[in-house]
């Protein structure tokens, strides 16, 4: 079977903000987050486990949150974190699933 293309996106409100300035950081994985638990409807087999298990956002690849993640979190999990805008940077999300993929 053909490794699935993980897509994701970073979305930050206000879109305008300042130094200082609060604003919500949301982050959306599509991922299947299979529990072990489900069966294939096409085969009948019980599908592997294969879900999200850390989240780390970082600023300026210096993590300022990171999320211990458990297989009964949605399929596409959606996560939103607040943060205090230090100043210019580059903001990205890091994820591991329990298979060893990365993003």
């Amino acid at each position: 079977m053909a490794e699935e293309t993980r897509r994701s996106m970073i979305k930050m409100k206000p879109k305008k903000y300042k130094v200082g300035d609060t604003i919500k950081v949301d982050f959306i994985i599509i991922h299947p987050m299979d529990t072990g638990m489900q069966k294939d409807k096409k085969t009948g087999k019980i599908k592997p486990e294969k879900y999200i298990d850390n989240v780390t956002f970082l600023l300026d690849g210096k993590p300022f949150t990171t999320m211990k993640v458990w297989e009964t979190v949605s399929t596409n999990p959606y996560f939103s974190v607040n943060l205090k805008v230090p100043g210019k940077g580059n903001l990205t999300v890091e994820y591991t699933d329990n298979t060893g993929e990365r993003q």
